[in-house]
């Protein structure tokens, strides 16, 4: 039973991270129903930013906001000139799509020309071989301090969809457009907040995970794949989904490693997936899409 409290423990952990990843993406979808492929490399950009800042020695808490920065930024330029007048032209969901491709390929080069393909250690407050017991579970410090950033984020996306004039701002754009903008609600300033913070969402998570692998252009590939499936398994028009979907996927992974093989370790992953979305098609906590016309 410790062995399995250790290993669900552990998959919570890394659950926690793709759920993140997860949201972003939901959060796109919901609002524009774009799926952006560069989610990743957005974490990326981002991460790498707070690299340059704590390998010069600068504070934690001034490479965070930085990157946080860096990646909404990113994200909030590519709306605003190259998505948004694409839409604007009547560009199809499909060519959206590939021009989200386009953006990661951009940011892979940026990242690749500041600095290089070589891995690097992330420079990090929190340690991922320090770990504190609570009863028969050992938790490192770099897990727990991912347990907090991954609450904060969770419930700040939360309170702010759920209880602010810009959360049902949101929620009016993501229902009905058209109706959003004959309300005189500013549609291309909520989506925009929507791009921004999904793309915030995935920086946390690759500036916690760059700590525990070796950092480099592509690192959050992986990710970024778990979190794309998380979204699904979850629903992808579901916030909470998104987070449901991150969890089960983290902890099926670990137990899989644990007592099937590292071999056999992602491949339950999308088992699991295939299992639930020939019962739920819509995932665990989605809702058939309804298009109003």
């Amino acid at each position: 039973m410790d062995r399995f409290l250790q290993y669900a423990v552990a998959g919570l952990s890394a659950g926690r991270l793709y759920a993140l990843v997860a949201l972003g993406l939901v959060l796109i979808y919901k609002s524009t129903r774009v799926l952006n492929f560069a989610h990743g490399d957005v974490a990326t950009f981002g991460t790498f930013a707070a690299f340059a800042l704590l390998s010069r020695d600068h504070s934690f808490w001034i490479a965070l906001p930085a990157a946080l920065l860096a990646g909404a930024a990113a994200s909030v330029l590519f709306y605003f000139g190259v998505l948004a007048p694409a839409q604007r032209k009547g560009a199809t969901l499909l060519g959206q799509v590939i021009l989200t491709i386009g953006l990661a390929l951009i940011l892979q080069g940026v990242v690749v020309f500041a600095f290089g393909t070589e891995p690097d250690r992330m420079p990090f407050p929190l340690s991922d071989s320090e770990s504190r017991r609570f009863g028969p579970v050992y938790v490192s410090e770099l897990s727990l301090g991912t347990l907090a950033a991954a609450l904060a984020a969770c419930v700040a996306v939360y309170l702010v969809v759920q209880r602010t004039r810009l959360g049902l701002a949101m929620r009016a754009v993501s229902e009905n457009l058209i109706a959003a903008q004959t309300l005189g609600i500013p549609t291309r300033r909520v989506l925009a907040f929507a791009w921004a913070t999904a793309s915030a969402l995935a920086v946390v998570a690759g500036l916690f995970l760059a700590p525990a692998l070796l950092l480099d252009p592509f690192f959050m590939l992986d990710p970024f794949l778990k979190g794309f499936a998380a979204a699904v398994l979850g629903g992808l028009g579901s916030l909470p989904g998104a987070v449901v979907g991150g969890l089960v996927l983290g902890v099926a992974e670990s137990l899989a490693g644990a007592y099937a093989g590292i071999a056999f370790k992602k491949t339950l992953a999308f088992v699991v997936i295939r299992a639930v979305l020939q019962v739920l098609t819509e995932g665990l906590l989605g809702k058939p899409f309804k298009e109003r016309v």
